[in-house]
């Protein structure tokens, strides 16, 4: 298991089998569904299991998953980073609060900020994106105070996205280094994501 990654209101740590029932359902939430620009699935729980069995057994080098519990140890949601580009030093993020009771109070932030800061401490990754749709002004908001800035548009499946992107200097300059994992020196030498 890796370390969990502390922030000031969230904590990063590995997915779990006990995720999966609270998972599914935030799969299958029509409004979380619609922020994620996906059409509900039609798996059956049974199905799901499958293939987040198969997620939780093997590692992959280019993704990286993370749940994001409260700090008093309740999940309420999840968080990636994916797309790992070695030769480029690019990676996507992706976030999803799943838990509405935690909307609106900074813990997306803090989970933004936390993942981000785990990225360019640990690997060697040099530039962050992501996407998100252009008319959800909130998560926009949520990445702006992370130290996203746009950088383009992209039509995807009838959908049009905002992309915004993070680059290590600019994380640098602005001190952005506020989480760390528990238990890990302050200075601690970068390492190659591996998986």
């Amino acid at each position: 298991m890796k370390d969990m990654i502390t922030g000031n209101m969230v904590r990063l740590r590995d997915r779990r089998f006990a995720d999966a029932v609270e998972n599914y359902a935030w799969l299958n939430d029509p409004e979380l569904a619609k922020l994620d620009a996906l059409p509900v699935p039609t798996l059956t729980f049974q199905q799901y299991m499958s293939d987040y069995t198969a997620e939780l057994l093997y590692s992959s080098a280019t993704k990286q998953q993370f749940a994001i519990e409260s700090l008093n140890g309740k999940q309420i949601g999840n968080c990636t980073y994916y797309g790992v580009d070695e030769t480029k030093g690019d990676a996507e993020l992706g976030i999803m609060i799943g838990n509405r009771d935690y909307w609106d109070k900074g813990y997306g932030t803090d989970a933004v900020t936390t993942l981000v800061n785990h990225i360019f401490r640990q690997t060697d990754i040099k530039r962050i994106h992501l996407k998100t749709l252009d008319w959800n002004i909130r998560a926009q908001k949520c990445f702006q105070k992370c130290g996203f800035t746009p950088c383009g548009h992209l039509e995807k499946d009838g959908h049009n996205f905002v992309v915004m992107e993070l680059y290590r200097d600019q994380w640098e300059k602005a001190g952005r280094s506020g989480s760390k994992t528990e238990g890990e020196p302050e200075k601690k030498a970068r390492k190659k994501t591996n998986g």
